[in-house]
């Protein structure tokens, strides 16, 4: 550990135990820390190895980020509260299994230019809330089964992995559910830079949404691909078989008026951007 000045005056409040522990949790770069790592490391008790953790968080040497679990505070750190900057790691830490999608991974497919201060996880766990507050980011969950996750790919921060949706299941997931996307006129820009970038797989955008099982997707997908993109009219046939009964709404959060595209069964609820 290469130690400040202020650090080095914050370690005379450390016992022996407490620095090697610090030392080893640090050593291992591992984004969060329970009592299990405590006890592996020191072969502990769960007790007094929660205890410890208890004592590090009020000398401010760990965060707080749920019950139970924490992660270092930076030497440097000025305040025992610093904002992460590995926020996609500990989402993958505290939500698992999960992966990051919607805006989130927009952004990190040069899908969109709009920054968001919240993280969009899609998890199979079964969560309480769907909005989260987690050493001072915020956190967006949305459940999905676990026959459902698929098309990820392994994103590195450092040394730390991320499953990250790629390009085609990002956007699958956000003409799915539009609200992660950041809502229907985001949603429609991140979709339109898709079909303008390198990574445009008509096919397999397809074959995602087959496997999703996702009636409004289909709609949403066949519409917007015939507006960004040129279909051929078997893609846009075996599209049309997957689409359901009923409308849809292009933008599910917006008002319920506006145009109906029969063809797709959509309800067009908000401006389409002009094709390009």
């Amino acid at each position: 550990m290469n130690y400040t000045k202020q650090g080095l005056s914050r370690l005379r409040g450390l016992g022996v135990q407490e620095r090697r522990l610090l030392s080893d949790l640090v050593a291992t770069e591992k984004p969060t820390i329970s009592a299990d790592d405590v006890v592996q490391r020191l072969d502990v008790n769960r007790t007094h190895a929660n205890l410890m953790l208890s004592r590090l968080y009020k000398k401010g040497w760990l965060q707080r980020l749920r019950r139970g679990v924490y992660r270092p505070v930076p030497i440097s750190s000025k305040t025992a509260e610093p904002i992460p900057e590995d926020p996609f790691a500990i989402a993958t830490a505290l939500f698992a299994p999960c992966y990051i999608s919607g805006w989130s991974a927009a952004e990190h497919w040069d899908l969109t230019e709009q920054i968001s201060n919240t993280v969009v996880v899609i998890t199979s766990r079964r969560l309480r809330s769907k909005k989260h507050l987690v050493a001072r980011v915020k956190y967006r969950t949305k459940f999905i089964p676990e026959d459902l996750v698929f098309g990820t790919t392994k994103v590195w921060f450092g040394v730390l992995a991320t499953q990250m949706a790629d390009p085609h299941r990002t956007v699958t997931d956000v003409l799915s559910w539009p609200h992660l996307g950041g809502g229907g006129r985001q949603t429609m820009d991140i979709v339109r830079a898709y079909w303008k970038g390198q990574h445009a797989d008509p096919d397999l955008l397809l074959e995602y949404a087959q496997r999703l099982r996702n009636g409004a997707l289909f709609k949403r997908l066949g519409l917007t691909t015939e507006l960004f993109a040129h279909p051929t009219d078997e893609w846009i046939a075996r599209c049309r078989h997957g689409i359901t009964k009923g409308i849809a709404l292009l933008d599910p959060s917006g008002p319920r008026r506006g145009t109906i595209i029969s063809r797709w069964r959509v309800r067009q609820n908000f401006p389409l951007p002009d094709e390009e």
